[in-house]
């Protein structure tokens, strides 16, 4: 509904037009309300694409020095809404997330995943391997979330790694877990992720070697290859994005995130999620806020990467 006719339509990400990607649309926002809700007492992620879509409200559509364009109309972007879910009923959530997503690479466009927990990157890339082979992730997160798991808990927010690379979903060979950190609640997390294929950087040997050395090298080891990212929130430090379902003391700052994102530029990224907001526990949308601008960000990112920004 248009504001002549006196109606306001639905809230999306930064005021996109609602629907399924049209013809010329590159882009496409889709919200996974889903939580595994089996987190002792951190459970809320399923209200986090709302509230990241409400924090988008302070984000701007310009960047002077970074793309002094409007990137989403250039994107021809839109907001496909939320993934019709029930948070807990997981293997049949998982279903309905992989399809939604698949009818936005369907139609030609990037889904622009809004988590929920982290176990919604499992069916987003599942997804997303059925339309791109030979899929490399990338995950940005203070935890492999490769962890062991038993036969009565296979799905849940630390487990989607180790199914993506038994499933076959990723090619874990040269799929890389950066910003490492922090405490664990079992021991040989790290030899188990290895142990997948996997290569772990964790957060002393990122700030070691420096964002440009090591996206350069994880460039040469993908080279080409589709790359599937994933962003967990908490990979930042609770001062700056308390409302995360797993905070970890030590992590990145707003500002060295938004460089490790830049920092991305060449890669071939074709599909991407950002998860783990849970507003129950966010102290004045802040992690909410943060993850809007990342979403921007990579928007950006996304806009360069398929040439559509001016010399």
């Amino acid at each position: 509904m248009s504001d002549v006719a006196g109606f306001v339509g639905p809230e999306t990400f930064m005021g996109l037009p609602a629907g399924l990607p049209r013809p010329g649309s590159r882009a496409a926002v889709l919200g996974v309300p889903f939580d595994c809700g089996t987190h002792p007492f951190r459970v809320g992620a399923r209200q986090g694409p709302l509230e990241v879509r409400r924090e988008s409200r302070l984000i701007r559509r310009y960047h002077p020095s970074l793309a002094d364009v409007d990137v989403l109309s250039l994107l021809g972007a839109v907001d496909a809404g939320d993934v019709a879910l029930v948070p807990g009923r997981i293997e049949d959530a998982f279903v309905k997330i992989e399809a939604a997503a698949g009818r936005i690479l369907e139609l030609g466009a990037v889904p622009v995943g809004i988590g929920g927990d982290g176990s919604v990157s499992l069916p987003l890339m599942r997804a997303a391997a059925r339309y791109h082979k030979d899929l490399v992730a990338l995950h940005i997160d203070s935890h492999t979330d490769a962890y062991p798991y038993t036969p009565d808990d296979r799905y849940n927010a630390a487990t989607q790694f180790t199914n993506a690379a038994q499933e076959g979903v990723v090619n874990a060979g040269r799929s890389w877990h950066i910003g490492v950190r922090g405490f664990t609640y079992c021991p040989g997390v790290l030899e188990h992720t290895r142990s997948l294929g996997f290569r772990v950087v964790t957060i002393e040997e990122l700030m070691r070697r420096g964002f440009a050395q090591t996206v350069a090298e994880f460039s040469q080891v993908v080279g080409a290859r589709p790359v599937y990212l994933c962003w967990d929130m908490d990979v930042f430090d609770p001062s700056v994005a308390p409302g995360v379902c797993t905070p970890a003391w030590g992590g990145l700052s707003a500002r060295e995130g938004i460089e490790l994102l830049r920092s991305l530029s060449g890669l071939n990224i074709v599909a991407m999620d950002f998860n783990t907001v849970s507003p129950p526990q966010d102290v004045q949308g802040m992690a909410a806020q943060l993850c809007a601008h990342m979403i921007m960000e990579a928007l950006v990112l996304l806009a360069a990467g398929m040439g559509l920004l001016p010399d």
